[in-house]
């Protein structure tokens, strides 16, 4: 699921190429992403943009009738510029936003139809899509320490919307990875020193992915939208060697999402319990890296 980063670079975009055009028509595709009925799409059809904001995870476009239309793009859902009139893809294609010098056009490669189209009329409206969760580039470090008072892990924290704004599985390996702290550490143990690290670690990895994007387009449009990336330390690295120690990246698999981490950066050599892997070995399973690279031996 595209997170700050990449959510951040998607309003740029937008807001660059189509900020202040009226947008001439929206073709809906799949029936299923149009969430709302009232007010109708034809509201907006011929009305300016002028405003393009993220919240959280969604993409806000607000025109000159105070009506938001709000896009949820979930795992899968991209957004793409097409020439002016360019039709959706007719298997994965859900809607198309038509401006007078290009289209945009929004896809979903999945086969579970997450992604969603809401239309609201006055900001207000909005409040609902918010899910509370801290703004950290906005915020302080007693703000953000304050977040973590509720007991979970830090992964499950860092990830959780009602808690933090944005951040998702990938760019929370990272953070975790950067920071020097295991991601299933319960929250209050957490001493000052790694909530500091954390606080700053979460900053840092924004800014860097942010920018990294900004550069990668050049001025165009979010083409390649990806949770993985060669320039990662941890995330989607498994069996890699970790950056800064050489380690072999390692993963806890659970439901659709998977945890990368440097067992010796990270978890003072332990490895952390697979749900899948640890169970079926048992007693076998390794408890460390060095029972790891025995027993290949």
């Amino acid at each position: 699921m595209p997170e700050f980063p990449w959510v951040t670079v998607y309003c740029e975009a937008i807001e660059q190429h189509f900020g202040g055009q009226p947008l001439r028509r929206v073709r809906i595709r799949s029936p299923f992403v149009l969430r709302t009925v009232e007010p109708g799409l034809a509201e907006i059809e011929g009305r300016v943009l002028t405003s393009v904001e993220r919240l959280g995870k969604r993409i806000v476009l607000g025109f000159d009738n105070d009506i938001f239309l709000v896009i949820h793009l979930m795992i899968a859902g991209r957004l793409r510029s097409k020439a002016p009139g360019a039709n959706p893809d007719r298997k994965n294609g859900l809607a198309a936003f038509d401006w007078d010098h290009g289209t945009i056009v929004f896809t979903e490669v999945s086969k579970k139809k997450r992604a969603s189209i809401h239309l609201v009329r006055g900001r207000e409206a909005i409040a609902p899509f918010d899910k509370g969760g801290l703004e950290v580039m906005d915020a302080t470090l007693e703000q953000f320490a304050q977040r973590l008072e509720e007991n979970h892990t830090i992964k499950r924290s860092l990830t959780d919307p009602h808690h933090f704004s944005g951040i998702g599985n990938a760019y929370s390996d990272e953070i975790l990875h950067r920071a020097r702290v295991s991601p299933v550490k319960w929250t209050t143990r957490l001493t000052p020193d790694e909530i500091e690290r954390l606080f700053e670690a979460t900053r840092s990895v924004m800014l860097e992915w942010t920018q990294r994007h900004r550069d990668s387009i050049k001025g165009g449009f979010p083409d390649k939208v990806s949770a993985f990336h060669k320039q990662m330390a941890v995330h989607g690295k498994f069996k890699k060697p970790c950056p800064d120690c050489g380690t072999e990246v390692q993963r806890i698999r659970y439901a659709e999402n998977e945890c990368n981490y440097c067992p010796r950066c990270q978890t003072e050599g332990k490895l952390l319990a697979d749900r899948a892997m640890s169970r079926l070995l048992k007693k076998d399973w390794p408890r460390t890296i060095e029972e790891l690279e025995t027993r290949r031996k």
